[in-house]
């Protein structure tokens, strides 16, 4: 998983990731979409295959890629459990705040 986190904390690699989502691209075809270099950006592809993010397949001296959706929902997943816990965190604070207002509420109104 940090392997994976590590991966996607670049930019270039998010979107090489959104590049190969629904279709296998080659490293020539990903690489006309950056400013960088070809090498550098075999480096990233080589850096999301080691996370286990993408897939390489050989055709023939090409070499092509495609993202590993079933990896980056065990991502996904991973990254909703702190957000869920963030969430039900704020839930019982609200709830708290609400009756702390309606308890204050209530003893203004006896006074």
């Amino acid at each position: 998983m940090d392997d994976a986190l590590r991966a996607i904390a670049e930019p270039r690699r998010r979107e090489i990731l959104r590049l190969v989502w629904h279709e296998e691209r080659s490293v020539g075809d990903i690489a006309s979409h950056f400013d960088v270099t070809r090498p550098a950006i075999s480096q990233h592809l080589r850096v999301l295959e080691d996370a286990g993010l993408v897939t390489l397949r050989r055709d023939g001296r090409r070499s092509i890629y495609r993202a590993r959706r079933g990896a980056l929902q065990e991502l996904r997943a991973y990254l909703t459990a702190f957000w869920d816990a963030e969430l039900a965190g704020l839930k019982v604070a609200a709830e708290r705040a609400e009756r702390e207002k309606g308890s204050h509420e209530h003893r203004r109104r006896r006074h």
